[in-house]
């Protein structure tokens, strides 16, 4: 299947009077395990998705569903990695505070890490959560849901079932200003053109 930009790509989101700086909004990167290249490829330029690469997409894009309060921005599917930006509103917040979510309803228990950067500040009254923690808590519960559901689909597709099938840890980095969420939206949407340089390409030395 030829990789749509106009289908595959979430419309992009720019919350009127959202504050980014308050780091409600992140990119994450999340990389299929041994950078083995299963969600489609690349040619000439454009990704083209593999049947697993299509439940990435669809379980992707039904997140806002599953967690009332979070905005999709710009993403794009690579053949071993996803890319993404997730904005966790105000009303998401409120959510992520409630004793009962998507988790403990279906009583799901999922080892998601992430590495990114330490909170911006440390609350007043260490006591209570900051906003920033907040969302911390959320985010985690984000990915691990998509996680979980793509490889439980991915891997009756495999027919491997219960093999690991992303890497442990994902990639979080807090978007901190307008700046900054420019720049991200273009590194993503420019990231197909140059799969030959990336990081992640199987052929490439990789921190991951």
């Amino acid at each position: 299947m030829t990789y749509d930009p106009d289908r595959h790509h979430r419309r992009s989101i720019r919350l009127r009077n959202y504050d980014y700086s308050s780091a409600g909004a992140y990119f994450v990167t999340i990389l299929v395990k041994d950078r083995e290249c299963l969600l489609g490829e690349i040619v000439h330029g454009e990704m083209r998705l593999s049947e697993i690469g299509e439940v990435v997409r669809d379980i992707w894009e039904s997140l806002p569903e599953r967690y009332p309060g979070v905005e999709l921005d710009e993403s794009v599917i690579m053949p071993n990695h996803k890319h993404g930006i997730i904005v966790i509103t105000p009303e998401a917040e409120q959510m992520a505070t409630k004793a009962s979510d998507g988790f403990a309803r279906e009583g799901v228990a999922y080892s998601v890490r992430a590495v990114h950067e330490p909170p911006l500040r440390t609350p007043v009254d260490p006591a209570l959560p900051s906003a920033q923690d907040r969302r911390r808590m959320l985010l985690p519960k984000i990915i691990g849901y998509f996680k979980m559901n793509v490889a439980k689909r991915a891997n009756q597709i495999r027919l491997m079932p219960g093999m690991p099938f992303w890497q442990r840890d994902y990639y979080e980095h807090v978007i901190r200003d307008e700046a900054d969420l420019r720049r991200i939206r273009d590194y993503i949407a420019s990231n197909p053109l140059k799969w030959e340089l990336d990081q992640m390409h199987p052929n490439n030395p990789s921190k991951w």
